[in-house]
């Protein structure tokens, strides 16, 4: 089991205390055993203040001691692979095993802030170029007559720990391929990557994105079979109406957003409160039906169900909810319910 981040700030909430918060759930979470802790990469969402995973995730390599720390994830598109290598070098030399780089090709936002991040015209169908590039710079290995050769190299990386030309040690971080769709899916198949797949999203792709990733999957250095995280949206509370109340907010915050309106989640009685109109109802069901609801047996028989269907090898939930507080007790009620140490 592992965790999603968002660090949301509901309203209310300033982005201090949600970062707080998050730094909260890190501990939490490290505490109670669960595998990894990775932060989503987001811009320009009001609420939603992650928008550079390197920065919080070396904040939390100083609150925790043993989990695995990552990006769930970066998106590629928005950055020169070398400054993602040189970042996620840095964080796997200052914690050394514990860092996961997760890549992705959409960017994580809408399509005129995504213009204000470049500088150029690169998109999701430059990713593979931009991908074989990050790899390159991580593992310290151009082709021979490359312009960057030896003469650019992402520090921290192998390229310093090298002697008589071969690397000593390094701990580069795994790198992952996420997705919500089939590309993903086929590419870190065909490269034999761990893939982890947003059903948060697009739980409708999920079965054929996994049949996907397994059909192409091809071994690699890495991995010997395939390796597959599912993510998931979950709202576990102390009875089902309070879990209800905390997702119907988040979900109306989806709502605005797709509306193209600020969409910061409202509290649970603002939400209530709120008069829906059809068509915004039926985009807040929507919405709800991709997120596990209810008490702490009724998510983990969900996320169970999903994990039998799915045959998933690790599952990560994401709590969608209001407040830092209702975030972290979902949180701890699944652990409780799955008996993970206290």
């Amino acid at each position: 089991m592992s965790i999603l981040d968002f660090a949301m700030a509901g309203r209310g909430y300033t982005a201090r205390e949600a970062l707080a918060g998050s730094i909260e759930l890190a501990r939490l979470v490290d505490r109670r055993g669960f595998t990894r802790y990775w932060v989503a990469e987001h811009h320009s969402m009001p609420g939603v203040t992650t928008s550079s995973p390197p920065l919080l995730l070396a904040r939390l390599i100083g609150e925790t001691s043993r989990i695995r720390l990552g990006a769930g994830g970066m998106m590629l598109p928005n950055f020169p692979p070398l400054v993602v290598a040189e970042q996620f070098g840095l964080l796997a030399s200052l914690a050394p095993n514990r860092i996961d780089l997760g890549i992705g090709r959409a960017p994580g936002t809408d399509g005129t802030t995504a213009a204000a991040l470049r500088r150029g015209n690169i998109g999701a169908d430059d990713f593979p170029a931009q991908l074989m590039e990050l790899l390159a710079f991580m593992d310290a290995k151009f082709p021979g007559g490359h312009s960057y050769g030896e003469r650019v190299n992402a520090v921290p990386s192998p390229w310093q720990d090298r002697e008589n030309g071969v690397p000593r040690s390094f701990d580069r971080p795994p790198v992952w391929l996420l997705g919500s769709s089939t590309f993903s899916a086929q590419l870190a198949g065909y490269l034999g990557f761990p893939f982890a797949f947003a059903a948060h999203l697009a739980d409708e792709n999920l079965e054929h994105a996994m049949e996907v990733y397994r059909g192409t999957f091809q071994p690699s250095a890495l991995l010997d079979k395939p390796y597959a995280i599912v993510s998931s949206g979950v709202m576990a509370a102390d009875d089902e109406e309070e879990a209800q109340r905390q997702s119907w907010a988040y979900s109306h915050a989806m709502m605005r957003m797709s509306q193209g309106k600020s969409f910061v989640v409202p509290t649970p009685d603002e939400a209530q409160a709120y008069i829906y109109t059809a068509a915004e109802r039926q985009i807040i069901e929507r919405w709800n039906a991709k997120t596990m609801i209810g008490t702490a047996e009724e998510v983990v028989a969900k996320l169970n169900a999903r994990q039998t269907q799915t045959d998933a090898d690790e599952m990560m939930v994401l709590n969608l909810g209001h407040s830092p507080s209702a975030i972290h007790r979902s949180t701890e009620l699944i652990a409780d319910a799955y008996r993970m140490p206290v």
